[in-house]
């Protein structure tokens, strides 16, 4: 092995032959942008991934804990706010959890809990009439995401306003408002209609549209008076953990055992399971784009191998005339690829990152951000899947090669010697 290692080194660095150099270039070249594409692809579906997921959850949090009563009306039922139940809940920790007979460990405990309530209104102006879904918030609202996503003016829990109100970028567009300004809200509770006219205090933009469109943040009082609800009356906790693939384990071990019958908990990928079904086809897109780069590669080093077998037909009688068995030669061959496929592979992964890490901080690929709820396509490196993709390619690549060199067994020096 170590000599066919030395010959396939010595044919792969003094290869003179224009034609057979061309080749070769043309190999890692194509290896080189199979894996380049494949480096750019997974990154940028993991990074768009990653950022729709996580403000989604910075809007909503994971997991819910609400009312287990079934109402028939859009109206929302109120729980009782426990602080026993929230002290409980707060100090999750990473645990082993039995549930249907199966032990699951979590990396993470939970991060924050929150209270909220919801009311739907109308918003109307003098010039179009928009619905509305109040979210009301309080002093224990984690306001980090909201704060990240200000576009003018600010949150609502550094000022002194009454009724102040948070509303999107594509509200305050339609609604041809801004910071500062003051809208009336129309409500209707017990078939009576209320109205209450917010301060605008700040806007906010997400991205993501179809929320954006929908929600206006204010103060959890101004909710419970709307409603007509007591102080610890509330629509239900906003859960946040640390590790979002706890999200089930952790919303098992609530439901199970520490909330009471009458309230439920679910993850809110369980509630609006749209978006993420919509999130998990882009692992169908990552899988065809491996898939196509991959077969792009094996057809590419498969022809490559075969020409230079070919290339060196005289190579192959005089060794085998030497006495040198059928898979010693094979092996040259094998290496000689080998060799090709880690040099192919290793330029890939530097312009495949190098050109992630362009986008990551030129951000010069731009999105259209109603359609996609994003203004750039984001790039995020996951290093240990990364690391799986490029032994998966070497392995079915190193596989394939393995086929053409079974054309030196029908090589005989007879032929090679008369050829010459």
């Amino acid at each position: 092995m170590k000599y066919s290692i030395n010959i396939a080194n010595k044919l792969l660095f003094s290869e003179k032959n224009s034609f057979v150099r061309r080749i070769l270039i043309l190999s890692i070249s194509a290896v080189a942008l199979s894996i380049c594409v494949i480096v750019i692809a997974s990154a940028m579906i993991k990074g768009f991934k990653k950022e729709i997921s996580e403000k989604m959850f910075g809007f909503w949090g994971h997991i819910h804990v609400n009312s287990a009563i079934v109402n028939s009306t859009f109206e929302p039922i109120p729980m009782i706010y426990d602080a026993r139940i929230v002290a409980q809940i707060k100090q999750i920790q990473p645990m082993n959890y039995t549930f249907n007979g199966k032990v699951n460990t979590t990396l993470g405990g939970v991060r924050h809990v929150q209270s909220y309530a919801t009311k739907a209104g109308i918003i109307k102006t003098k010039n179009t009439i928009e619905g509305m879904l109040l979210k009301g918030v309080s002093s224990d609202f984690d306001s980090s995401f909201l704060k990240n996503n200000l576009a003018a003016g600010a949150f609502f829990q550094n000022t002194d306003s009454t009724h102040p109100i948070l509303i999107s970028q594509t509200t305050a567009d339609r609604l041809e408002v801004g910071v500062g300004k003051k809208l009336r809200l129309y409500f209707v509770e017990n078939n009576e209609q209320k109205q209450v006219q917010f301060h605008v205090t700040g806007i906010y933009k997400t991205g993501l549209e179809e929320y954006d469109k929908k929600f206006a943040i204010t103060t959890l009082a101004d909710v419970q008076n709307l409603l007509g609800w007591q102080p610890d009356q509330i629509s239900g906790l906003e859960i946040f953990v640390d590790n979002i693939d706890d999200s089930k384990t952790i919303k098992n071990y609530i439901y199970n055992e520490i909330i009471s019958a009458e309230l439920s908990a679910q993850t809110v990928r369980e509630e609006q399971p749209g978006i993420f079904d919509w999130l998990d086809l882009q692992n169908v897109n990552e899988r065809v784009i491996i898939i196509l780069m991959l077969t792009i590669c094996i057809i590419n080093m498969i022809t490559a191998i075969l020409i230079f077998i070919l290339e060196r037909t005289n190579m192959v009688g005089i060794l085998k005339s030497l006495g040198a068995r059928n898979a010693h030669i094979q092996q040259i061959f094998f290496f000689y690829g080998a060799i090709i496929i880690v040099v192919g592979i290793t330029l890939g992964n530097l312009l495949g990152v190098g050109l992630g890490l362009l986008q990551h901080y030129f951000k010069f690929i731009k999105l259209n951000e109603s359609d996609y709820y994003l203004s750039y396509a984001p790039i995020y490196f996951d290093v240990p899947y990364l690391i799986q993709i490029n032994f998966l390619a070497i392995i079915v690549i190193l596989l394939f090669i393995t086929l053409p060199t079974y054309l030196i067994t029908r090589i005989t020096p007879v032929e090679t010697i008369r050829f010459r």
